[in-house]
C-alpha cells in the first residue's frame, strides 16, 4: 500500500510525466506520500459520517457568494489546532495556523426543490495547512455513502438530480486530482484558501444555539483574533443584498478572481476581477485581450458596455468548450443564472464607459 500511494502521489504532483523531478517538488511528494486513506481518520464528524455533523472543535461555516460547482450543494467546516486562532484580515484571506484543516463536501440533492428527500455526497476536499504550506487532498464517497476514500488521481462520477425547475439533469462530475488544486488555490508562489475572507464570512449562520454573525461568533469563541470593521460581499442571487453590479461583481470575484488578480495564475491576462478593484480597464472594460485565439470568439474587448454579446468575458463564462470556458477547472456545466446576472450588469453599464 505504501508504494501504491507514493506512485499516485507522484502522478498527482506531475513528477511522473517525464518532466524531471525538481528537488522542491520531490520534497513535497515525500511529505504527502502517505496521507490517511479514509476521510473518517481525520475525526471531523460525529456519528454517522454521511450526516456531516461537526465533531467537537469543528466549525461549520458558509459564504455570502459561493463558487459555482456544477450545481452542487456544499458543506464547509474548519478545524483549528487546540489553543490557536485565526488572524483577521480586512481584505485578504484570513491567516490560519499550521495544523488547520478546511473541509468542503460537494453533494447533489435528490430533488433541489425539496431538501428533505436527501442528497448524494460526491467528494470532500481537504486543505491542510502544514509547516511548509497548504496541501489539497480529494476524498471520494462510496456508493453506500458510509466513507470517502483518498483519490489522489481524481476521477469522474455520473450524477443525476431534479433541478429547481422540475427537470431532471445529469452531469459527469469531475473530481480534480491533487495537483489541480494548485490551479485555483495558488496565489503568488503558495497555495492558499479562497473563500474564508472577511467579506465572505460576514453573514449570519444557523448554529445549534441560534443564528449569529459568523465573524462575531468566531471572535466570541476565541477562534478569531483582531476582529475589526469588516466589509460584506453581496449575495449573488439575493437582490436585496446589493445592486446588479455588486452581485455580479461578487459572482466574478469567487468564480474568477482567484486567478484573475495581480498575484494569481492568470495575472498575465491583465484582468483583476476582485471586488475591491474599481478601475474599469482592470475589470476588462474596453480592454483588448493579451492574446488572440479561440478564447476571444472573434471579439475585440473583454467587456463592451451595453453589449454582452460582443464581450469576451460573456463568451467564455457561457462556454463549456475546453480552451474557451472560464473557469478552466471544476466546470462541466454553465451556471445559467450567474451568466444571466453578469449579462444584466454589462447591459446596464453607462455609455460613457464605452
Amino acid at each position: 500500500m505504501r508504494n501504491v500511494v507514493r506512485v499516485l502521489a507522484l502522478i498527482a504532483m506531475g513528477l511522473a510525466s517525464g518532466c524531471g523531478k525538481p528537488a522542491a517538488e520531490e520534497k513535497i511528494a515525500d511529505r504527502r506520500a502517505e496521507p490517511p486513506a479514509l476521510l473518517s481518520s481525520y475525526k471531523l464528524f460525529a456519528g454517522e459520517l454521511r450526516e456531516l455533523r461537526p465533531a467537537s472543535g469543528v466549525i461549520p461555516y458558509d459564504l455570502n457568494t459561493p463558487l459555482f460547482s456544477d450545481y452542487t450543494d456544499k458543506y464547509r467546516f474548519i478545524k483549528l489546532p487546540a489553543g490557536t486562532n485565526v488572524q483577521f484580515q480586512a481584505e485578504d484571506v484570513f491567516q490560519f495556523p499550521v495544523g488547520t484543516i478546511i473541509a468542503k463536501t460537494f453533494a447533489y440533492p435528490v430533488d433541489a426543490r425539496d431538501p428533505s428527500l436527501g442528497r448524494r455526497l460526491i467528494e470532500t476536499r481537504l486543505l491542510i495547512h502544514e509547516s511548509d504550506g497548504w496541501v489539497g487532498l480529494p476524498y471520494v464517497w462510496n456508493d453506500e455513502q458510509t466513507e470517502a476514500r483518498l483519490e489522489l488521481a481524481g476521477g469522474a462520477v455520473d450524477v443525476s438530480w431534479v433541478h429547481r425547475d422540475g427537470n431532471k439533469r445529469t452531469n459527469n462530475y469531475i473530481v480534480p486530482n491533487a495537483n489541480q488544486c494548485k490551479g485555483c488555490h495558488k496565489i503568488g508562489e503558495m497555495m492558499q484558501p479562497i473563500g474564508p475572507t472577511a467579506r465572505q464570512l460576514n453573514r449570519d449562520f444557523a448554529y445549534e444555539n441560534g443564528r449569529d454573525n459568523q465573524l462575531k461568533h468566531w471572535a466570541n469563541e476565541g477562534l478569531l483574533a483582531n476582529l475589526s470593521n469588516a466589509p460584506k460581499l453581496a449575495v449573488w442571487d439575493e437582490p436585496k443584498s446589493g445592486t446588479v453590479e455588486e452581485r455580479a461583481r461578487a459572482w466574478l470575484e469567487i468564480n474568477c478572481a482567484h486567478c484573475h488578480r495581480p498575484d494569481g495564475p492568470a495575472r498575465n491576462s491583465g484582468l483583476d476581477l476582485r471586488f475591491s478593484q474599481n478601475q474599469p480597464v482592470a475589470l476588462g472594460v474596453m480592454k483588448s485581450p493579451v492574446a488572440a485565439g479561440p478564447g476571444t470568439g472573434g471579439r475585440s474587448f473583454d467587456i463592451v458596455p451595453g453589449k454582452p454579446d460582443e464581450s469576451i468575458l460573456m463568451f467564455r463564462i457561457a462556454s463549456t468548450h475546453p480552451g474557451i470556458m472560464m473557469p478552466e477547472l471544476g466546470k462541466r456545466l454553465v451556471h445559467d443564472e450567474g451568466v444571466a446576472l453578469v449579462r444584466s450588469w454589462i447591459e446596464s453599464m453607462p455609455h460613457e464607459l464605452k
